[in-house]
This record gives structure tokens, sequence and C-alpha cells, in this order.
């Protein structure tokens, strides 16, 4: 087992791994930018190494830093969490060079899986179901009109490196496509370097559900079943719950074959998502897969009662799996908790926290890095925390969130916490019936 793990990420998960590590009588050490000096990852670890100033680029994202910091910590193994360069192939392959573990995917994973269109030819090639579409990058605008004359309108242009819904163009008719391969590859380009297009149908009424996988050093995976992350402004999660009000028992079966398939066929190493597609008829697609921990992890946590940062650690130090599948048992809901003003287009809203009240009781668990005095700097994402509330029923769920939203106060910025107590008492979301279209038609009252 490792002795001491340096924690290459910030905020709720740098002190979410902190303390799964410390129960497991492991050392830690935290980095943090000169913007984070006062985070309450730093104040929880053993030791902590500022590694650069505020821009990511300058610190949590800086290789050579985060490497640096390990060897004069003498710290065994790195934990990336979520983001920064969690999966990123280079940092995995320069911890391997440097004898670190990297508590992560290989560079060869993160390759195959990372890449959309090599990630989709790769599931292809294992038997799982996958979109239609373009056989890997597009080579040209012409290339890209007969395939979409072929499959038909409405088709989904894709920028392969892409992520939060950067470089993405919903094209209904012939004559928009031109237009928006332009826009969507220069979209790409300046923001992953990297224009490769390719296209898929378009899925109507689609959810956007994914099943959290586990696999070991031996190619043995298991799944933990599913997460409907279908509440989504500009493909960014606002709200994900378990078990999906949308599945049936035979779907959750049969989508959870699909992941352990795909992660067994990649021998995939430690704790991932594969994400799918669902249409209205209840037809499953690969979409991606993520090959690092998830912002969610919590509500499959509470639902399955398993601690999956310490089955990465536990994975990652060569201990096998159980090759048990789990399903929920109880039902949870995460609201991600952004420094953001929902009546003003959710712009960010950095600033001084003067006052917090953290919600409790039965049932509500809050994972944060904040604090009453604590300033959220304007360099990093705006999420602050995540409220979870676990229950018997996904109704009791639902009550139980009402209730903790109304305990949570965070005064001195904006944040989502209007944006979520109105969407509790939506009428669509309490049915159930929600899309990834959601947001189109939600307005703030």
């Amino acid at each position: 087992m490792f002795k001491k793990i340096l924690i290459a990420n910030r905020g709720e998960i740098a002190l979410r791994i902190i303390r799964t590590c410390k129960e497991m009588g492991i050392k830690t050490v935290a980095v943090y930018s000169t913007a984070d000096a006062d985070s309450l990852h730093v104040r929880f670890a053993d030791e902590a190494v500022c590694i650069g100033p505020a821009p990511s680029p300058d610190s949590y994202l800086k290789m050579s830093n985060i490497i640096a910091a390990a060897e004069i910590t003498n710290a065994d193994a790195i934990h990336p969490g979520y983001g920064f360069l969690s999966e990123n192939a280079k940092f995995s392959q320069i911890c391997e060079e440097h004898e670190i573990k990297f508590i992560g995917a290989s560079a060869d994973m993160i390759n195959r899986m990372g890449d959309k269109a090599t990630a989709k030819a790769t599931m292809k090639e294992a038997g799982v179901p996958t979109v239609p579409g373009s056989e890997g990058i597009l080579e040209s605008i012409e290339e890209a009109k007969q395939i979409a004359e072929d499959m038909g309108y409405p088709v989904m242009l894709k920028a392969t490196a892409g992520g939060g819904g950067r470089g993405m163009r919903a094209v209904w008719k012939p004559e928009d496509l031109e237009p928006a391969w332009d826009s969507a590859r220069a979209e790409s380009k300046a923001a992953f370097g990297n224009d490769g297009m390719y296209m898929e149908k378009l899925i109507e009424e689609p959810r956007h559900i994914e099943i959290q996988v586990v696999g070991d050093q031996t190619g043995k995976a298991c799944h933990l079943s599913e997460r409907d992350c279908s509440v989504q402004r500009r493909h960014q999660k606002l709200t994900e719950e378990t078990p999906s009000p949308f599945m049936t028992d035979e779907l959750r079966e049969a989508m959870g074959i699909a992941a352990v398939k795909a992660a067994e066929y990649i021998k995939y190493e430690g704790a991932g998502t594969v994400e799918f597609l669902v249409d209205k008829h209840r037809n499953f697609y690969f979409m991606e897969m993520n090959t690092r921990i998830q912002v969610e992890h919590p509500i499959t946590e509470e639902v399955v009662n398993y601690d999956l940062i310490r089955e990465q650690i536990l994975v990652a130090a060569g201990v096998p799996i159980s090759g048990k599948n789990y399903f929920p048992e109880l039902h949870s809901i995460e609201c991600r908790i952004n420094a953001e003003d929902p009546y003003h287009g959710f712009r960010p809203s950095p600033g001084k926290i003067t006052n917090l009240h953290l919600p409790g009781g039965h049932g509500v668990r809050v994972d944060t890095h904040v604090y009453s005095g604590y300033a959220i700097p304007p360099n990093y994402d705006s999420m602050i925390a995540k409220l979870i509330t676990t229950a018997q029923s996904r109704e009791e769920a639902i009550n139980k969130m009402k209730r903790a939203l109304d305990e949570f106060i965070i005064e001195g910025i904006k944040t989502t916490i209007p944006f979520h107590r109105q969407l509790m008492d939506h009428p669509d979301y309490v049915a159930g019936n929600y899309t990834t279209k959601f947001m189109e038609d939600f307005v703030m009252e």
C-alpha cells in the first residue's frame, strides 16, 4: 500500500481524497496555487507545496512543478481527482517514468478512450452499441455532406478532442451543415488545438445516462449501476440522480453488461464511467468514457455503500476487485452548488463568503471546501459545493433536498441554490420527465 499520496487537484475533490487517505492511514500532500493558499485542502493535508501562481497553466496544469512536489515530499503515488490532469495521457506517462503511481488510467487507456472517434471505434470492436455516424475523423466537408445525406438529418457534428459542449453543432437541414462545420472546427481549434471533427446521428429526446465501472489490474471489471445526468445547461451537468426515473430493470441490466464489456475489452484499471445516450424508445448508444472519478460519484457511493476513492487507491495498489455488480438500494440526488447568478444567465459570481450555514440531518451530505470568510477565486471552475440527499424513495429524496436547500445559506456571493430549489418543484422534474433539452425551456421565477 502507498505510504504517501500527492493530490494533484484543488477544492472539494482534493479534500474528499484527503479524507479517505487519512482513514486508510496514508499520508497526504496538497499542492496549491497562490490563489488557494487559504483553501481547506491545504489545511487538512499532512504536507502542502505551492506549485505556482493562480492561472491553471502555471500551477495545476504544470506537470513539472507537480512531479517536483511529489519528488521532494517522497510521495509514491499521485491522485489527480477530476479535471486538470486527470485524463492527460502525457502526465500519466510521466508519472510512470518517474516511478510514481498515477491513480487512474494508463497513458494507453487514456489515448484509446480520450479521443472520441477512437473510443467509438474501440467500442464497436467490443460489441457495445454506438451511435450511427462517421467512421473516424471526417476528412472534408464533402465527406460530411455525403454521410449526413446517407444517415438523414438531423445530425450532430462533434470535435474529436471536445469537452463541455465546445466544438458541437446540431444540424437540422443540409444548408446549415457547412456553416456549422466551419464554426465548430474554429471553436475546437481555439479550445483544444485540434480541429478534427466527426459526425453522429442526432438522437432526439435523449437522456444522458452513465454507468459507473471499476476495473482492476487483472482485467476484471464490475459496475455500480447508473446515474442520470440529463439536466444540463450548455452540456454542463447541473444535477444528477440514481437510480434514473427513466430506467427499467431490463435496461439497467443491459447497460450494465455493456459497460462492463467496454471496460474489460480495454483491460481498464481504476474507476471510470461509460456514458450513454438513451433515446425515447430506450435504445442506448455509447457516447464516451471518462477515465477518472466523476464529480457526481457521491450519489453512487450513497446508494450502494461504497467508497469509490478508497477503491481507486486499492486497485492502483494492485488489490483485485470482488467482481460483484452493484445495484441501487436507495435513491440519491446531487445538486451542484455553483458561485453563479441563475437570474442573470448563470454568470460567475466570485468573491468573499461573508456567512455560511451548511444543511445537515439524516440523509444529507455536503462535499465542499468553502467556509465563512473564504474568498472564491475567479480563476477556476465555479462549483463550490455538492449537496447530496439520500432516502428510501425518489419522492423522499426530493423532499429532503428541498429542506436541505432551504437550510443552505451562503451570503456575500450569488449561488445556484435558488435554481435548484425551483427545479425541485418543477412538475416535469418531479415526474421524472426530463431530457438533455430540459433547460432550454426553463425560466427562473
